[in-house]
């Protein structure tokens, strides 16, 4: 499933080609599209060139001399960059033609996809519910996010109203690397937990952006939560698993102690 990191590395390929001109938009399958038709996203778009895009959290904004695209990619989708003729895939669903290629908005499940705002303005409104990049934390930022919240850590960083790019993933990978458990109540944790916290959540999130995912290491929590049998890469213990709010969280109790 895209989280933040995924969604830096879609950035990166469509900063690429800021400046580029939407020679035409094809919607192949409109079950991708958000409160815009496939004629009226193409008429926004065309003949308008792409500025820099940035990120918030999963979302990824485009701006385009006007229109503002964006981007949402549930849990199979991607942005990726083609030369042009090259053959489609069955699950390209919207083609962007620039100059010298096209960029494609892949996604087999269609669980969120494409949205048009009138204008910068109109895309801060639609996004006013996310909350701050988790990228762009202060430690400060975050001890104050978590005070306020009643319930479970692991619910509070995968809430995107709180903390907006972390997913299921990030969330038990930034806790076992805190050495704090995912269960315990989030504003409880005291000035320690929040550093560490805090620390872990930079360190996972930019090796994750290099690796332009979060990568299945040995070392890393993410390399052994899919075996039902795995172990802490850290003390070998084997790894506790618990559903806590619709999720599928996975810990150590002995370096994540209650």
């Amino acid at each position: 499933m895209p989280e933040l990191p995924d969604v830096e590395g879609f950035r990166r390929v469509l900063a690429e080609h800021a400046g580029d001109r939407i020679r035409s938009v094809e919607v192949r399958d409109a079950g991708v599209l958000r409160g815009v038709g496939a004629q009226r996203l193409a008429r926004a778009l065309r003949g308008h060139r792409f500025e820099e895009p940035r990120r918030q959290g999963k979302w990824l904004i485009a701006p385009a001399e006007g229109p503002v695209l964006i981007l949402h990619f549930g849990m199979t989708g991607s942005l990726s960059w083609h030369p042009a003729g090259e053959p489609e895939h069955r699950h390209d669903r919207v083609v962007w033609r620039l100059d010298g290629g096209e960029l494609r908005f892949r996604d087999m499940r269609k669980l969120q996809g494409v949205r048009l705002a009138r204008d910068k303005r109109d895309a801060e409104r639609r996004l006013a519910d996310l909350g701050p990049d988790a990228l762009d934390l202060s430690r400060d930022d975050l001890a104050g996010l978590l005070a306020k919240r009643r319930g479970r850590l692991k619910s509070a960083l995968t809430d995107q109203s709180v903390i907006a790019g972390l997913g299921n993933l990030l969330a038990d990978e930034i806790c076992w690397r805190a050495r704090i458990d995912p269960l315990r109540q989030a504003r409880d944790l005291d000035e320690d937990g929040i550093k560490a916290l805090h620390k872990a959540m930079r360190d996972v999130l930019r090796a994750s952006i290099e690796a332009e995912r979060v990568p299945p290491r040995r070392t890393w929590l993410t390399g052994a939560r899919d075996d039902p049998d795995g172990t802490c890469p850290r003390c070998g213990t084997r790894l506790s698993r618990r559903r806590a709010s619709g999720r599928m969280t996975v810990w150590c109790r002995h370096c994540q102690p209650a």
